[in-house]
């Protein structure tokens, strides 16, 4: 049904547009957190930043050096083809962008070359009646992606239960996702339902609030808790912590109440490319609904 070319040339797009062109939503609020800013060495941090987003923007080049493991969210009819043509578009990406081959075996630390081998890259397919396949990209770096973190928590623990874990995983990971981050929570389903959750969550545009209105408010006072810490940018002191806290949910067990958190670094990279039966692409910065 979908051309495996037109595929492979849109993950390729794609995969250069996310590590070169940080999203406007993206961008906003790093700016917003400069406005907002008093201390001067967290000030120097922020522009030191803003200056490398522009530099990679003019020069087509990738922002940061480790340029993460490619995570893709597919939404439209299945086709096993897709699955081929994106690991294509990936190993093509990391020659042409250029991306550094991260994507190693887990015990012989033997390197593929070209960011696949076993279960790479990793491939989040939903089903949907719709003509069109929606390709969304997470590049993910291991500096924020080493504090992902899952607990279990007990149904009892509820909502302030969650919230001191999410605080607890800002916290440990202090410095080292170099923040401002932005937080991805994963709640309900089960644990690894939970993990994409989290991921998923990263996907939505800064400033945006789920619709249930328990999990906005989380997010809102998440946000506001967190911007309390004093930790700033790269960890050396300031007013943001985080540019935001999203949060996204599933039905789980009764006797359970998975939480699972995600954290991505200020260079939150994330791509969006709608390809329609007839072969016409749209790319956009921003999620399609």
């Amino acid at each position: 049904m979908y051309s495996p070319t037109v595929i492979e040339e849109t993950v390729v797009r794609l995969l250069r547009e996310a590590e070169c062109r940080l999203p406007p939503d993206v961008v906003r609020s790093l700016e917003k957190a400069m406005d907002e800013e008093k201390d001067e060495i967290a000030l120097s941090q922020l522009r030191t930043i803003l200056a490398n987003v522009k530099a990679a923007t003019n020069g087509m080049l990738p922002m940061c050096q480790d340029t993460g493991l490619p995570v893709f969210f597919v939404r439209g009819r299945y086709d096993i083809k897709i699955e081929g043509a994106i690991k294509k578009g990936v190993s093509r990406a990391t020659e042409e962008v250029p991306l550094r081959p991260n994507a190693v075996d887990p015990l012989s630390r033997h390197n593929s070359g070209d960011n696949l081998g076993a279960g790479m890259p990793p491939v989040h397919f939903e089903p949907s009646s719709e003509e069109h396949l929606d390709i969304a990209v997470l590049p993910k770096g291991a500096g924020s992606e080493n504090w992902s973190a899952l607990r279990m928590l007990t149904p009892a623990e509820g909502m302030s239960g969650i919230r001191k874990f999410v605080i607890e995983c800002v916290v440990n990971a202090g410095s080292r996702p170099c923040p401002p981050t932005i937080v991805g929570i994963g709640i309900g389903g089960t644990a690894d339902m939970a993990c994409v959750l989290a991921k998923k969550a990263l996907l939505r545009p800064l400033g945006s609030f789920n619709s249930d209105p328990f999990l906005a408010d989380m997010e809102g006072d998440l946000y506001h808790d967190l911007n309390k810490l004093g930790l700033g940018p790269m960890g050396l002191g300031g007013r943001t912590t985080v540019l935001g806290v999203m949060a996204e949910k599933a039905n789980c067990h009764t006797a359970s109440l998975p939480v699972a958190v995600s954290l991505n670094c200020w260079a939150a990279r994330k791509a969006f490319a709608r390809i329609y039966a007839d072969g016409r692409v749209r790319f956009s910065q921003v999620m399609f609904e």
